[in-house]
């Protein structure tokens, strides 16, 4: 058992002094807490603020071009529908899955370098690569993967 310095006092069972201690750390919790709110009160006023100011300031005469639809300097020609190719999204879709999946495998090699960790984290990371594999074989299956 330590020993306690002379200005440590015994503990007991309901001390004054622990609750008085337990009331100014409750009290410093939640004064952290006040600043973030604080913070976040004052961050909506400034955008509410702008924002509102923008649209008083700001001229409003509505002619019939600015109705129109404008895209790059062209004026619109034909109908609004134009069919896009999803075969793009796939592919983005796929490199950020195996971005976050590489994103994963770097803490992992470093856990598992660790003493104590190597089988439990080896099994968790094969199963993670599974499930991506299965994923990646269903894509395949599919005919997602061909560009045509």
């Amino acid at each position: 058992m330590r020993e306690r310095g002379p200005d440590v006092p015994e503990p007991t069972g309901s001390s004054p002094l622990l609750a008085a201690d337990a009331d100014a750390v409750a009290a410093g919790y939640f004064d952290s807490y006040s600043v973030v709110g604080l913070l976040a009160v004052v961050g909506v006023l400034f955008v509410a603020v702008a924002f509102g100011a923008g649209k008083l300031l700001r001229p409003v005469v509505p002619t019939q071009e600015k109705f129109l639809t404008y895209e790059c300097g062209v004026d619109p020609v034909g109908e609004g529908w134009a069919h896009t190719q999803v075969r793009y999204y796939v592919y983005s879709f796929l490199y950020v899955i195996f971005a976050v999946d590489s994103i994963f495998l770097f803490p992992w090699a470093t856990v598992f370098a660790a003493s104590g960790y190597g089988w439990a984290t080896l099994v968790e990371m094969f199963i993670f690569l599974g499930f991506l594999a299965i994923g990646l074989l269903y894509a395949w299956k599919k005919g997602v993967l061909t560009w045509t």
